[in-house]
């Protein structure tokens, strides 16, 4: 169990049985792969300790069974949004609309300031299991388990393309065809481990498309999730030379930065992808949950600030709905 007491992060460090006998700093080294041996080595004496009083030392074994508790100073997080609207909800499921900056899980940036903790502030008597993700820059419609069993027939579900994902993205230039199909795998880039790419070698990926409004020179498209691959959309829209507006990762120049507006409204800062909308069959109940989250003001301007100052295009038969 992890405990957040004021400034200080508690986290209890349980030894298996493989590990019976280990050198502390060996067995902790294992547990926290970020951390250097020499970094382990530094904070056991500060921050590490044995439940029955032992001195820790980098070289004292440690016992199956037993809990170690690691006690270090909380990280200086960044301000991210810390509220969230609710979609939808019954005695199975939680459907949220996560603001874009909110981070899901812990990282060794953030620790109070994600969804996760959140939830665990709100629900402290509920075992709430985030069921698939999206990106800390993207906002929308996430789903929730409110149970353990629930989050294994969310899993399944979702396996199975059970439930429908749809988001909608403003991207550069414009897309040739009122809808169309991307299918082409994503796997790890070799060239940038952290990035995605789209590559021989990768998972099957298909991301379906609808020309929702045209603008001059950028695009909103509404876009379907039929398989579910780290930044998915961001990848295939890239490889078909349409990156989404606001993309620090896979965008460059002029769609990195988004559209120009004029008048009040403020140019984009974030990334323009948003999960608008949700589809499944409730666990409990069998009821058909269709979620839908508006698109949040600063999008919706930026939109309106292109319609106003006449970068909008002429509707087609895709037109604006």
């Amino acid at each position: 169990m992890n405990v957040i007491e004021r400034d200080v992060i508690e986290r209890d460090i349980v030894v298996p049985p493989e590990c019976s006998g280990w050198r502390l700093d060996h067995f902790l080294k294992r547990r926290i792969g970020r951390m250097s041996r020499t970094r382990i080595q530094s904070i056991i004496g500060e921050q590490i300790s044995f439940p029955d009083g032992r001195p820790a030392r980098p070289s004292s074994p440690v016992r199956a069974g037993e809990t170690i508790l690691l006690r270090r100073p909380a990280p200086v997080e960044p301000e991210v949004p810390r509220h969230f609207d609710i979609l939808f909800e019954d005695e199975s499921v939680l459907v949220i609309d996560k603001p874009a900056g909110l981070p899901m899980h812990t990282t060794a940036k953030f620790w109070r300031n994600t969804l996760v903790a959140l939830l665990r502030e709100r629900y402290p008597d509920e075992q709430m299991e985030i069921a698939h993700r999206i990106d800390r820059e993207t906002s929308g419609v996430l789903l929730i388990a409110r149970n353990r069993q629930v989050a294994s027939f969310l899993t399944r579900a979702f396996a199975r393309r059970a439930v429908e994902k749809t988001y909608l993205a403003l991207v550069h230039g414009s897309v040739a065809a009122a809808t169309g199909r991307i299918e082409a795998p994503i796997g790890r880039d070799p060239g940038h481990r952290t990035r995605m790419a789209v590559t021989p070698t990768g998972r099957p990926s298909t991301t379906g498309y609808r020309v929702r409004e045209r603008f001059r020179g950028w695009t909103l498209l509404e876009l379907d999730l039929v398989t579910g691959r780290t930044h998915q959309i961001r990848v295939h829209l890239e490889a078909i030379g349409h990156p989404v507006a606001g993309d620090s990762v896979y965008g460059t120049g002029t769609s990195r930065k988004g559209p120009r507006v004029t008048g009040d409204a403020a140019p984009l800062g974030r990334l323009f992808l948003h999960a608008w909308r949700l589809q499944l069959t409730s666990p409990s109940s069998g009821q058909l949950i269709r979620a839908e989250a508006p698109l949040p003001d600063e999008l919706e301007a930026v939109l309106e600030a292109m319609r106003d100052d006449g970068t909008a295009a002429l509707s087609g038969p895709e037109g604006r709905r």
